[in-house]
């Protein structure tokens, strides 16, 4: 098959990853130690925040098993798992639930790992509505991808998709977490966008060699700075289970130790949180689409409080 779509580069497993994950992007913390005063809430600055809408796959074939033993994981025939029956039943739910709480209409960006079940999990909660078979419309996925029974989804009146390799579960040694051919997907799911993903072959994933939660950690820090540079202030990301436990394991450090756990506590088949990450080093240059300068034109302005302090 012929690809349609040319390859970018991307940061990849080969560079050099720190395994010391840098603070410089943090969850919004409420611990007494991060401000002057002994307690209470504490403020950042809107245009130097995102909200991340973080969601775990749908339960797919290898969970099943693996459940109750983990060493099917290690089973071929679970090469790029798909959403069992009952996955798809959660990917309704939940996008019942983005559509209901009005989410759906405030994401402005989804960003998913590029493996099947991810792929199914993103397009089944936020893509458009049904489909019809137009020729100036691309299906977010077509009939039956990946042994769905499901019918196409439409790309229509949703936010882009777009495929990250950063943000793949932990790598290596279980083949549930190989990704096949970006061509393969790219016809099973014609409207996401590929194009951010270096190679059409799996080059990441190892037979032999499995990724430590050190490095699995150091490549969600990366994948949160790579995500700081995007525009979109709403984002939802659909990825997996180990990536989501060791990257917010390594966050939220400077946070009271039960928001540390609410962070850090894994996550089950389809489930979403919702969280504010913070720029605290001005990674981020974006202005502030909300603030206002006050008095117009420019000029003396005292607050009463200054004046009294003069009149003194």
């Amino acid at each position: 098959m012929v690809c349609r779509k040319q390859y970018k580069t991307e940061p990849c497993l080969s560079d050099k990853i720190p395994v010391k994950v840098s603070q410089h992007l943090q969850f919004l913390s409420l611990h007494p130690s991060d401000m002057d005063t002994s307690a209470g809430p504490s403020l950042f600055p809107l245009h130097r925040c995102k909200t991340l809408h973080l969601v775990r796959h749908a339960q797919g074939i290898h969970n099943v098993d693996g459940d109750k033993n983990y060493k099917a994981y290690m089973s071929p025939e679970y090469f790029d798992a798909h959403i069992t029956p009952l996955g798809w039943q959660q990917v309704d739910n939940l996008r019942k639930h983005v559509h209901e709480c009005g989410l759906a209409k405030r994401i402005d960006l989804v960003i998913t790992s590029p493996l099947l079940r991810t792929l199914q999990t993103a397009v089944g909660v936020f893509g458009g509505d049904g489909y019809t078979d137009r020729m100036d419309v691309v299906p977010l996925m077509v009939a039956n991808a990946g042994n769905s029974g499901r019918a196409a989804i439409s790309s229509l009146n949703c936010p882009p998709i777009i495929a990250v390799e950063l943000c793949r579960e932990h790598l290596g040694v279980h083949p549930c977490d190989k990704r096949r051919n970006i061509c393969d997907y790219q016809f099973l799911f014609p409207a996401v966008d590929f194009s951010l993903i270096e190679s059409d072959e799996d080059t990441w994933w190892k037979a032999d060699v499995r990724e430590t939660k050190e490095e699995v950690a150091a490549r969600g820090q990366k994948f949160l700075n790579w995500m700081w540079t995007r525009k979109e202030k709403e984002i939802a990301i659909v990825t997996h289970s180990g990536f989501l436990f060791h990257t917010l394991s390594a966050l939220g450090n400077d946070c009271h130790p039960l928001v540390k756990k609410e962070i850090c506590k894994h996550f089950a088949n389809c489930e979403l949180r919702s969280m504010v990450i913070v720029d605290r080093s001005m990674i981020g240059f974006d202005p502030s689409t909300t603030n206002y300068p006050g008095k117009i034109p420019s000029g003396l302005d005292l607050p009463s409080d200054v004046v009294d302090e003069k009149a003194d």
